[in-house]
Order: C-alpha cells, then structure tokens, then sequence
C-alpha cells in the first residue's frame, strides 16, 4: 500500500494505492472512494480524452479507461508515481507519501 497526500489550495487530497486499487478521500469526506465515486470534471476530461467531446458516456469511458491504465501498471509504485505526475498537471501539489504503513516521507 502506498499512500500520497496532495494539497490543492486549501484542501487536501489523500490518494491510496493498493495493488491494482486507487481510494481518493478529500479532506471533507473521512471515507475512501474509487474513482467510480468521484465528480469528474467534463473539461479536465475532454482535455485528457479528447476522442470524448461528443460522447454522452465520456464519466463511465473516461473511468474505464483510468482503470484499465492502472491495471497495465508493474506494481504499486509505478501507479503511484503516475499518479503524482497527472494529478501535478491540474495544479495538486504532493506533499508527502507513505509506504507499507510506515512513516509518511515528505516530498520535493
């Protein structure tokens, strides 16, 4: 398991990775969620998947397809390190990160 924690503004983004699991869970919410749960944005997606413009199931391909990337992904910290370098483009900063349930390590 390998936990991030990014900061956007004034919330704070928790990100967990568990073999082929990604949980998100905001500073408002106590709960984990898969991405199934969460509130895509149309724009960030359109941007990422622009084949998806037109389509009215661009929510359910879009986390098809986050999915099966993850799923593609050699371990745990191939994903997570993935995950850091999305999540940078739209403005989260990662701030520390926890492995295996040790202690969190700051990153630069």
């Amino acid at each position: 398991m390998i936990g991030i924690i990014f900061g956007f503004g004034s919330e704070t983004l928790e990100v967990r990775v568990m073999g082929n699991d990604v949980y998100f869970r905001t500073s408002q919410f106590m709960q984990f969620t898969t991405i199934d749960g969460l509130k895509l944005s149309k724009v960030g997606v359109i941007k990422e998947f622009p084949d998806l413009k037109g389509n009215d199931d661009w929510n359910k391909i879009a986390i098809s397809r986050f999915k099966e990337k993850i799923k593609k992904m050699n371990n745990e910290k191939e994903a997570a390190e993935y995950l850091i370098e999305d999540l940078k483009k739209y403005g989260y900063k990662p701030l520390y990160m926890q492995k295996k349930g040790f202690r969190p390590q700051k990153l630069k």
